[in-house]
């Protein structure tokens, strides 16, 4: 199902306005206001994005009770163990803390549940056997805050449970020592959209505060923040919460703190993801090579090995670990190819992905830790919410599903509405998890589906739209417009990349595959007599489409500078395409000259 195209208004005088006041070339001022950026003041801060900007920790809500108590655990040498999860947000929040406690000489372990067999969260059992081990404390990373009844189970084993976390609230907290939350009830903190490696930042500088005595932290523990960015960074994009506010500050100096003073394990892991060569790191190094990497491990159950990778002191092990990790998401990639194809093929057979307002799909022997990510290709391919479930093949009769939605539906009301289904379920309002019954699978299915009817008749007709920020000839494109465009960055959730558009496109050549699987199309366009080269990721499928479309083309795309071998050189990704409604050239008045 194609998208439909939104080219956001072009209000010329408001471009000239805001250019003259912010200072700030044309096409920035553009695109500042297709984002709702419309004061002169905001779109300097939201350019600058200083460290500055970071709120005080001890606002944080929950923020100075929990570091009030590490510090006294730390002190008192009690033993605390970080529990953390175990995609990358959580590993990174793990990492950073653990780091910080151990800085400051806490008598401190780490644990991360394994995916396959204890599923997210707090656990009865894993608390128990910590207890055993002589934990004292216990402090969640990015998982915690629906845990009422492990938290009852902590306090009854004599374990102080902190609670850091940024997911969705239930309808009543943990009864734990401390909670610590962005969105807590009866708080206000400005800014309720941090990640559980942000939220972990927050706290760990609240922590070197109290062993400094001062708001100004020592040298050594200022030098240890600023790594730390790093990995909230790297928590920040992975997690795809919005590149807005603090996490557009987290991310941008981030990048600069993963670039020049990367941990040990970090710079093995960026040397076998090819990115110590680059001159600058951007969100989408992170969003395309480093969390898959981290979450891979995760997925396999190995999620242990990628903590160790990013707090070694190592060189050796480091490497050993980054290169095993790669292996792991060499694995994932041909597995999740294996299950799309299954998958498509049952979409193909069962459904009307044109018609049906949703897909839930099920398969033995599909990898419970891969199907998210199939999940969310689908979404984004058909454009409706879809479910993918694993069945065990051990005869228990039970499924592991993940879901991913690629808009207007909120997984999170979704699954709440059908949980007479379910075993359980949880996450956000665009990717969740549940567990059910194989026998309920039709059963939710229906149900599943006819909400997704329901709300898609709520709010219009079916699928999504793009949102496009003007039209672009290709001609238009020069590398120092470009690196205008690149002002804007860190790019993400919240922040897209921009989005351009040209009409009456054509091909000069078939598109050629690329890519593992032949995933990927490179193609060559030409609009108004410039050649462009365009990288069409993920779009495989499309090419016999495109090559018979034998016509001009409208194409959405990105424009971007490719690095390679030292030289840097303007290229286009598509983002969708259709056959061309307008074979005429854009119009002066949506074009980016325009401004």
């Amino acid at each position: 199902m194609r998208k439909r195209w939104r080219i956001s208004p072009l209000d010329a005088g408001r471009v000239a306005q805001l250019e003259q006041a912010a200072g700030v070339p044309s096409i920035v001022a553009q695109l500042l206001l297709s984002r709702g950026v419309y004061d002169p003041a905001t779109a300097r801060s939201f350019l600058e994005a200083k460290l500055s900007g970071l709120r005080e920790p001890d606002l944080l809500p929950g923020a100075a009770a929990a570091a009030d108590l590490i510090h006294a655990a730390i002190q008192a040498k009690r033993k605390i163990v970080i529990y953390g999860d175990y995609d990358a947000d959580g590993m990174t929040g793990s990492s950073l803390l653990l780091t910080c406690l151990k800085l400051l000489g806490a008598d401190c372990l780490y644990y991360v549940p394994d995916r396959l067999s204890e599923g997210y969260g707090l656990n009865h059992e894993a608390l128990k056997t910590l207890a055993e081990r002589g934990a004292n404390m216990v402090v969640s990373v990015d998982c915690g805050i629906t845990s009422v009844e492990e938290a009852e189970t902590a306090r009854k084993l004599g374990i102080e449970l902190i609670i850091t976390d940024h997911h969705e609230l239930a309808d009543s907290l943990p009864n734990a020592a401390a909670v610590v939350h962005p969105r807590l009830p009866g708080t206000n903190y400005p800014f309720g959209g941090l990640c559980g490696a942000g939220v972990a930042l927050k706290l760990a500088w609240a922590i070197c505060q109290r062993a400094s005595g001062a708001k100004r932290v020592s040298e050594n523990l200022r030098n240890f923040l600023l790594s730390a960015v790093g990995l909230a960074a790297i928590g920040t994009v992975a997690d795809m919460v919005p590149l807005i506010d603090e996490n557009r500050i987290l991310v941008r100096h981030g990048l600069t703190s993963l670039k020049f003073q990367p941990s040990i394990g970090l710079q093995a892991l960026m040397q076998v993801c090819k990115l110590t060569d680059k001159t600058a790191l951007s969100s989408e190094d992170i969003a395309f090579a480093i969390a898959p990497r981290l979450n891979a491990a995760g997925r396999f159950g190995q999620a242990k090995l990628a903590v160790e990778l990013l707090t070694t002191d190592n060189p050796t092990r480091a490497q050993q670990l980054a290169e095993y990790i790669h292996e792991l998401n060499n694995s994932r990639e041909s597995i999740e190819r294996s299950i799309q194809l299954a998958a498509a093929k049952q979409v193909k057979d069962e459904f009307d992905p044109e018609n049906d307002g949703a897909l839930v799909l099920a398969g033995k022997g599909w990898h419970a830790g891969v199907i998210g990510l199939v999940a969310g290709r689908l979404a984004e391919k058909y454009q409706v919410p879809v479910v993918l479930i694993a069945l065990d093949t051990t005869g228990s009769q039970h499924g592991v599903g993940s879901a991913r939605s690629p808009g207007r539906l909120n997984l999170h009301q979704a699954l709440n509405a059908c949980s007479e289904h379910l075993l359980g379920h949880g996450g956000h309002a665009a990717a969740a998890g549940l567990r059910i019954e194989e026998a309920n699978i039709a059963a939710f299915r229906n149900a599943f589906l006819d909400y997704a009817a329901a709300e898609a008749g709520a709010v219009g007709a079916q699928g999504s739209e793009l949102r496009i920020d003007g039209e672009g000839p290709f001609c238009q494109l020069t590398a120092e417009v470009v690196r205008q465009i690149e002002s804007l960055a860190p790019f993400g959730m919240g922040n897209p990349r921009p989005v351009l558009c040209a009409s009456g496109v054509t091909l000069m050549e078939p598109p050629k595959r690329i890519g593992g699987g032949e995933r990927h199309l490179s193609l060559k366009l030409s609009h108004l007599r410039t050649p462009m080269r365009c990288v069409a990721f993920g779009f495989g499928d499309d090419a016999e489409a495109i090559t018979a479309a034998n016509g001009p083309l409208d194409v959405a795309y990105k424009p971007v500078i490719n690095e390679f071998r030292g030289m840097a050189k303007v290229e286009i990704q598509l983002v969708d395409w259709r056959v061309s409604e307008l074979s005429k050239p854009a119009t002066a008045a949506s074009s980016i000259a325009a401004v």
